[in-house]
């Protein structure tokens, strides 16, 4: 009877350890995990790798500092279409930040938040860490926080933004896909690009192959989609491009806009679907008393170039993560519309 009940309170003691492990409490400071060997400057410790993505989502022209951080001896699984199938334990990291100076970097960043998606047994957790005026650290916030910034642009030009971190449940509005917190960035099509490393320049799929940490990559990698700022692809190519990394993490199946019937993902080919001559589901001020999400043509008579346009939280799109007109970008999609038949 008592090797028993010892038997039990073994496995109980057992039990109690794992639930520990996989619902341990997040850390009150981005620090405390370990992950940078010089946070202030965003350096990574071996074990925690730099990456960047092909076409990322436009922030109000924050730059991001992304990272993943695995469990020892693990490795995620390859997808072209589909986020990478990262082992229980991965670590996704994603600061922001804007330059002093765009003309010089070597004068610094100003860092505003370092988002993390941690993976359990149950699926991604997201968190936020707000940056201290000292740039000495982060700490965890779950309401948001609001910056007002200034950068020196590229032009020489002084810029303001009023920059708002989000806060936890907002994060489902573009990271929630079937009821469930996934990465967007990570995946095939998105990575396949080079990164300059400590070590050297180098192909990030290969990279990761090279150290264990992808399984699975098909030989030859499948083409990928344009780079939507890159004037060797055509426009349909880079209007396609730009309209997925920036919109179809909500204008998707089973994504936060999903009822809109309106999806901007690349492989979706339905042109109603994709919004061509098609009616909003929803009218209101966001129309602008247009009648067409994309009017083929007619650029100022679409209603996705005037989202695009207004910097109105009433009307703009997407409705988070900006605050500014993307100016790039805009001559890009008026001249898809007016090439549109």
């Amino acid at each position: 009877m008592v090797k028993k009940y010892t038997k039990f309170i073994f496995f109980l003691f057992l039990i109690i350890l794992i639930s520990s492990v996989s619902y341990a409490k997040p850390h009150k400071q981005l620090s405390d995990y370990n992950f940078f060997k010089d946070i202030k400057n965003q350096i990574p410790r071996d074990e925690t790798v730099p990456y960047k993505i092909a076409n990322p989502l436009f922030s109000d022209y924050s730059y991001k500092f992304r990272f993943v951080h695995m469990p020892l001896n693990t490795a995620a699984e390859y997808s072209y279409n589909n986020v990478f199938n990262f082992p229980i334990g991965t670590t996704i990291i994603k600061t922001f930040a804007y330059p002093i100076d765009e003309r010089d970097l070597d004068k610094g960043f100003q860092l505003l938040e370092t988002r993390l998606l941690i993976k359990n047994k149950n699926g991604w957790e997201p968190l936020s860490y707000i940056w201290n005026n000292e740039q000495t650290n982060a700490f965890l916030k779950y309401t948001g926080h609001t910056f007002n910034v200034s950068w020196i642009s590229n032009n020489g030009q002084e810029k303001y933004v009023r920059y708002r971190a989000p806060n936890v449940n907002q994060c489902k509005t573009c990271h929630e896909i079937n009821n469930k917190i996934q990465p967007i960035g990570p995946k095939g099509r998105n990575m396949n690009i080079n990164f300059v490393y400590p070590s050297g320049e180098a192909n990030q799929i290969d990279f990761w192959h090279d150290r264990k940490l992808l399984n699975n990559i098909p030989t030859p990698l499948k083409r990928n989609p344009a780079i939507w700022d890159d004037a060797k692809y055509g426009i349909n190519e880079r209007a396609r491009s730009y309209l997925d990394a920036n919109c179809a993490h909500c204008h998707q199946k089973g994504a936060s806009a999903s009822n809109s019937g309106f999806y901007l993902n690349i492989d979706e080919n339905n042109s109603s679907i994709l919004g061509i001559y098609k009616t909003p589901v929803a009218a209101g001020r966001g129309s602008g008393g247009l009648k067409y999400i994309i009017d083929p043509g007619n650029p100022a008579d679409s209603i996705l170039l005037y989202r695009m346009l207004s910097t109105d939280p009433g009307v703009m799109m997407p409705e988070l993560s900006r605050n500014l007109q993307h100016e790039e970008a805009i001559p890009l999609i008026r001249e898809w519309i007016s090439q549109l038949k």
